[in-house]
């Protein structure tokens, strides 16, 4: 019996040990969602693995999906954001980043949109300076819950979540009504 493998760029969200040697990874794909996936022997120190699959890192990885799960199986590593990052505040929006993922996307639900706006601001957290950094984090919470239906569009904030990328160079706090729509949105979720 043959299984399909498929490849896709993912985020390494978490991961929990295993059995004696294997690792259990929380990632969030671009083309599966938002997987639990186990790779084996990944603690050994002879693994190719256990650097590529750290946590916040971008990685190119080739997944199988059994009866037990999905399982790892090639892994390149493309780049890790945490460790990448300049400073403390740069570091701080990163976790803060994959946190809200964790809490907020659960399940094999493909989400190209969020997907698509993690990645973004992973890649620009580094030449975003610090004091508009809150701001495209706030921008970035807004898009993601309008993209997980938690919120509905206003007038007075639809423009952040239109389809481009000029929210990264938001530099103004949001307007109190996407303010609230972000804590609505949050407190509807029951996440």
């Amino acid at each position: 019996m043959s299984y399909q493998t498929y490849t896709t760029e993912a985020i390494v969200c978490g991961s929990y040990d295993r059995l004696t040697a294997d690792r259990t990874y929380l990632l969030f794909t671009q083309t599966a969602g938002m997987v639990f996936a186990t790779a084996r022997s990944a603690r050994e120190e002879r693994s190719k693995q256990r650097y590529a699959l750290q946590d916040f890192a971008r990685v190119r990885v080739s997944l199988v999906k059994g009866k037990a799960g999905w399982r790892i199986g090639s892994v390149e590593s493309l780049t890790n954001y945490y460790l990448s990052a300049s400073d403390r505040k740069t570091r701080g929006t990163v976790v803060g980043a994959v946190q809200f993922l964790r809490r907020l996307v659960t399940g094999e639900e493909v989400n190209e949109r969020v997907f698509n706006d993690v990645m973004l601001l992973l890649e620009h957290t580094a030449h975003i300076s610090a004091t508009s950094l809150d701001n495209v984090f706030d921008v970035f919470r807004l898009r993601t819950l309008a993209h997980l239906g938690y919120v509905a569009k206003h007038p007075s904030y639809q423009h952040y979540i239109e389809p481009d990328e000029t929210w990264l160079r938001i530099d103004t706090t949001l307007p109190p009504a996407a303010q609230r729509a972000i804590e609505q949105g949050l407190s509807v979720s029951q996440l």
